[in-house]
């Protein structure tokens, strides 16, 4: 934990006693789990997750809706019998009111089953598997972030407008790895000429680059989040296919928190996200400006995600007054989405994924030499996702 985030863990142990509202006298305080990745491969994720959820209750004063909160962490260490009994026990032991923090798909399948029996509502700040979104759609879930498939239906369709005919496409071998290509297949029309499953954590890819070279496609998308996509890109240029064959992705493989890693292999790759650092609102400025300024970093779009799953927790305790165990009031006061998102246009569909719209962006030098993103421009307006009228809540 960096300086700023046990500054702020520290405020709220002691109760942000100065802030709290006449709300948190008459019903208590919000139990917030946050069961994110905070160690090996993937912890940049879960680090960038827990910090920017830290930064919003710093911004709020502490407080959710008016109610002192307090957040218990837990490391699941990427491994979904972790999660699960994190969860359990946070739920039976602390008592939490919501869960968040969850990263991997497969990790937020392991958890669901037991927060659906609890009652608790787990908001998900970057996990969002096609399950959740269709037929096993839960009242307990909301996917704050995204449909797994959406970064990727946005490259998809960038693909296809940029006349792309033979495409290769390569993912990790897990839920949403499988929801990525699933995505880039439903909006790009051309030939597939390989779509590769790699094993999950995987590090070393000169096998698999030496089989995409020898099929020669007009361009390769890859879905690799953290330490899988930067090893990726950086043995991409090693291998002399920089600049020969255009490399696309979704805007979380090439997000602020690995650039600093992938190093200049990166430069110039377009990719696609619901977030960018440079998208020109109040909240959003205000949110790069702040989380630079107490972490010393460019936020990243899991930062993002998780400041926004913090303002929306805040704005439906607000709306149900504090009352908390009224769950069909919660849920209803979630839907609603009642809060100004730094991504701008925000609302739930009726199986709690967002409507939101897609931006093309490429990854660039800032003024002060650091690797970023900036928007090239929309792909997608209020673009839903797939599954929707599959889910029966």
């Amino acid at each position: 934990m960096n300086s700023v985030s046990r500054g702020v863990a520290a405020i709220l142990a002691a109760g942000f006693a100065c802030f709290a509202s006449p709300l948190s006298a008459q019903t208590g305080d919000v139990k917030v789990g946050m069961i994110t990745t905070l160690s090996g491969p993937g912890s940049g994720l879960g680090i960038d997750v827990r910090d920017g959820f830290a930064l919003a209750l710093k911004d709020l004063g502490g407080t959710l809706g008016g109610l002192k909160a307090t957040v218990i962490e837990g490391d699941d260490q990427q491994k979904p019998d972790i999660a699960k009994q994190l969860a359990d026990r946070m739920v039976e032991r602390d008592e939490v009111d919501v869960v968040t923090g969850i990263i991997w798909s497969n990790l937020a399948l392991a958890l669901m089953p037991s927060l659906e029996r609890a009652e608790v509502f787990f908001l998900s700040p970057n996990a969002g598997p096609s399950q959740l979104a269709g037929k096993q759609c839960n009242p307990f879930f909301f996917g704050v972030a995204y449909q797994n498939d959406g970064q990727h239906e946005a490259m998809g369709q960038h693909m296809q407008s940029q006349g792309i005919k033979r495409a290769y496409l390569m993912a990790p071998n897990y839920p949403a790895g499988k929801d990525a290509l699933t995505g880039v297949k439903r909006f790009f029309k051309g030939e597939v000429v390989g779509e590769v499953y790699t094993a999950v954590g995987q590090l070393d890819y000169a096998a698999e680059l030496a089989q995409l070279r020898a099929a020669a496609p007009d361009g390769v998308y890859i879905f690799y989040p953290g330490g899988m996509g930067i090893n990726f890109v950086k043995q991409f240029e090693q291998a002399g296919l920089k600049g020969k064959v255009p490399l696309f992705g979704p805007g979380f493989s090439f997000s602020e928190d690995s650039l600093p890693a992938i190093g200049d292999a990166a430069l110039g790759v377009m990719n696609t996200a619901q977030w960018s650092g440079d998208l020109d609102n109040p909240q959003n400025r205000k949110f790069v400006q702040g989380f630079e300024a107490a972490y010393n970093r460019l936020p990243s779009v899991y930062a993002a995600q998780a400041y926004d799953t913090a303002l929306l927790l805040d704005s439906a305790v607000r709306k149900v007054g504090g009352n908390l165990a009224d769950k069909d009031a919660l849920r209803a006061a979630l839907k609603a989405a009642d809060f100004q998102s730094i991504r701008g246009d925000f609302k739930f569909n009726a199986n709690h994924f967002p409507i939101q719209d897609y931006y093309l962006r490429e990854v660039v030098k800032d003024g002060k030499g650091r690797l970023t993103n900036v928007i090239r421009g929309t792909v997608f307006e209020d673009h839903a996702d797939p599954y929707a009228a599959e889910c029966r809540m």
